[in-house]
């Protein structure tokens, strides 16, 4: 039973990680550097979530509020805001640098004020609707926080008090107009539940079409309300992370590359990237080269590649495979039982040194480089400020 629960909990401490990059652009024609945007709206999981997961009750998100403990926060707001890192995430520069405000989460619905932007994006969110994974044995209640289809509902919702008119009405569609869309990250959850509770690598690889086809789906359903401007973001190389380092290790050498990164999970994460390229050309090509939609895959696989590589080239001490934060000590300083937020576990005295804050996320470090690399190139197709 003890397994089965730490199971369970580090599978939602991966999906975390598996988690976000972000969204911006502008229409084709338009001068994108130039164009002013008059709010941002962002879906995914833990690497995009402001704090749906503190203002969500069900018991599967208390299993996750170590993050609302010290020393999440503290390099930027000097406390937890219930973000996955010590500060900023990769979505807040994004509206910083746009002048909008940091993006309020949608679930303190009646209690903030979404006209500049709102975040669906809630820690454990997976693509694969919940009943989906009941069917196939993975129905387990951290899984249900909040899946693609229900943020796209949570957003459709929203929008009478947005736009002030019906989800399909001219007033909302030339609003979102103006809008930036991100779109994920999507998938890396989905991986964590089959992962965590005894899938191999292959039988997770089953999936991953109908993953991509789900994201995809989930794209279409946001042009269709009038989103013009799109991010999607791919998978990171979870196989170089703690997290998964720790939980679910190999007992083959030739299974680790020279970095100590997992290959089996890198290459599912560059299979699904791959997937996710064709099928967004597919769909840009559907709307037209003189369409006003844009849409843009941000690869966050390359950029923390790279970090992983050679980490000194950005300033960091160490790649992704150790924690900053944690009591895990070894090798990796994550353990589940000893993960950041818990008693006893403490934070590095530099985390704009790491690349890994608590073994499942980035730091803010990571976070800021990551949104210029895609705002300015070269780790967004287009970049965003093209």
């Amino acid at each position: 039973m003890m397994a089965h629960r730490r199971g369970l909990i580090v599978t939602i401490i991966g999906f975390l990680l598996a988690v976000p990059c972000f969204v911006l652009m502008a229409a084709a024609g338009n001068n994108a550097g130039q164009k002013q945007y008059e709010a941002m709206f962002s879906f995914g999981d833990s690497l995009s979530d402001t704090g749906n997961i503190c203002v969500n009750k069900s018991a599967a998100a208390q299993l996750l509020l170590t993050i609302a403990q010290p020393p999440y926060g503290e390099t930027f707001f000097g406390r937890p805001t219930c973000r996955c890192s010590d500060g900023r995430l990769v979505v807040d520069f994004l509206a910083q640098e746009l002048g909008l405000p940091l993006l309020p989460p949608s679930k303190l619905a009646g209690a903030a004020d979404f006209r500049k932007g709102a975040n669906m994006a809630i820690l454990g969110a997976t693509t694969l609707d919940f009943d989906f994974l009941k069917s196939i044995g993975l129905g387990y209640p951290i899984w249900n926080n909040g899946a693609m289809n229900v943020q796209i509902q949570w957003f459709r919702d929203l929008l009478p008090s947005i736009c002030g008119s019906p989800p399909q009405g001219h007033g909302c569609r030339a609003y979102l107009a103006k809008s930036l869309f991100l779109f994920g990250n999507f998938g890396g959850n989905d991986y964590n539940a089959m992962l965590f509770f005894g899938f191999t690598v292959d039988q997770a690889r089953n999936y991953t079409p109908m993953i991509v086809d789900n994201i995809a789906s989930g794209v279409e359903q946001l042009i269709q309300l009038g989103a013009v401007d799109i991010v999607v973001p791919g998978l990171l190389p979870v196989g170089c992370f703690p997290v998964y380092l720790t939980m679910i290790p190999s007992p083959n050498p030739a299974d680790y590359d020279d970095h100590g990164c997992l290959k089996p999970l890198n290459a599912l994460s560059v299979y699904q990237n791959a997937l996710l390229r064709r099928r967004l050309a597919e769909l840009q090509a559907r709307h037209g080269s003189s369409s006003a939609v844009r849409i843009m895959y941000a690869d966050y696989y390359a950029h923390v590649e790279q970090m992983v590589r050679d980490p000194a080239r950005f300033g960091f001490t160490t790649g992704a495979t150790t924690a900053c934060c944690g009591a895990g000590g070894g090798k990796y300083n994550y353990e589940f039982d000893a993960r950041c937020g818990m008693k006893g576990a403490t934070a590095c005295a530099d985390p704009s040194s790491r690349v890994s804050w608590d073994g499942v996320h980035l730091t803010e470090a990571v976070n800021r480089l990551l949104a210029d690399g895609w705002l300015r190139g070269p780790y967004c197709h287009p970049p965003v400020l093209q």
